[in-house]
């Protein structure tokens, strides 16, 4: 079975940082394309980055484009999200996704940004 575990979120001021962790197991990760999808209170699901299986295409949403970064490494089958410059508005749920569409994911972990 897929399992997706996210670590690392937590309480950070504006403009700090924070780096995400999603461990990845019952599947071939190295062959699969992942994602970071966030969820803010009262907003809809936003698909953040995506990432090919080789890192060799990786995509942004407009709204964390320059700020954040996602990377992989498949010999740790471990998917990461480095998030800088945080702003209020990057309170969310933030979601690892097999895939690139919402569905297999983990349990969430949670970015507060404190003013």
């Amino acid at each position: 079975d897929v399992r997706l575990v996210e670590s690392g979120g937590g309480t950070v001021q504006f403009g700090g940082s924070l780096r995400l962790s999603c461990a990845a197991s019952g599947f071939t990760f190295s062959a699969a394309y992942m994602s970071w999808f966030r969820q803010a209170p009262g907003k809809g699901l936003e698909r953040v980055a995506r990432i090919s299986p080789a890192s060799t295409t990786i995509d942004y949403a407009e709204s964390v484009k320059g700020r954040f970064t996602v990377s992989r490494d498949n010999t740790k089958t471990t998917l990461y999200l480095h998030l800088s410059s945080l702003k209020p508005e990057g309170r969310a749920m933030y979601y690892c996704v097999k895939g690139t569409k919402w569905a297999e994911r983990g349990q969430g972990t949670q970015v507060t940004v404190s003013s």
